[in-house]
């Protein structure tokens, strides 16, 4: 939760001092951005790749855990294709460029900004930052409602990192791997699926 608030002052602070103009105009802002969006996703890698057993892990994950990831991708993007009726001016491959961010604000928001502008990247950023923000805040009741697989789905990419501490928590430490496993899978997934939709 805590890391999330930072995230969203920091973004405040952005606007603020873009609307007082307290920085000098920087016309070179989006290469910095690829170049840092190119370190995240080389850090993100080192960590899965420096986890000698986390393929292990998977390898003994119940199969049908293994469906969830594919669950949670797929019931992301009918909700957002839900979303396009209520939003008409937007179009459904807007709509399903936030919807694939998953959670993954610092990714999907930087694609989206380049390929369609910041307007549309800053309605991902703060789309998929409510969404673990709901996580967070809603994991016990989610559990209690729904079941222990709801707070890791609604998690997205999350469920790998910022989120994986409440959903232990919440969910029990039978279900890490699968949190885990969840997560690695639907991480992978945005790049791909945020650049295709932003190209349609």
């Amino acid at each position: 939760m805590k890391g999330s608030l930072v995230i969203v002052a920091f973004f405040i602070a952005g606007i603020v001092i873009g609307v007082l103009h307290l920085l000098p105009e920087a016309s070179g802002i989006g290469n910095v951005s690829y170049v840092t969006l190119c370190a995240l996703i080389f850090l993100v890698g080192f960590m899965i790749g420096n986890d000698a057993n986390i393929f292990k892990k998977f390898r003994r994950l119940n199969r049908l855990y293994m469906l969830l990831p594919i669950m949670t991708i797929v019931g992301t993007l009918a909700g957002c294709s839900i979303a396009t009726l209520m939003l008409p001016h937007r179009s459904l491959s807007e709509c399903l460029a936030v919807g694939s961010g998953m959670g993954y604000y610092s990714l999907s928001s930087v694609l989206i900004t380049q390929s369609k502008g910041a307007a549309l990247g800053t309605v991902a950023l703060l789309a998929n930052i409510v969404r673990e923000v709901i996580t967070l805040l809603g994991a016990p009741l989610m559990v209690k409602w729904f079941g222990p697989l709801s707070p890791i789905s609604v998690g997205g990419a999350t469920t790998m990192d910022t989120t994986l501490p409440i959903i232990t928590s919440t969910c029990g430490k039978d279900f890490v791997i699968v949190s885990i496993f969840h997560g690695f899978i639907v991480d992978f997934s945005v790049p791909l699926l945020v650049t295709t939709f932003c190209e349609l």
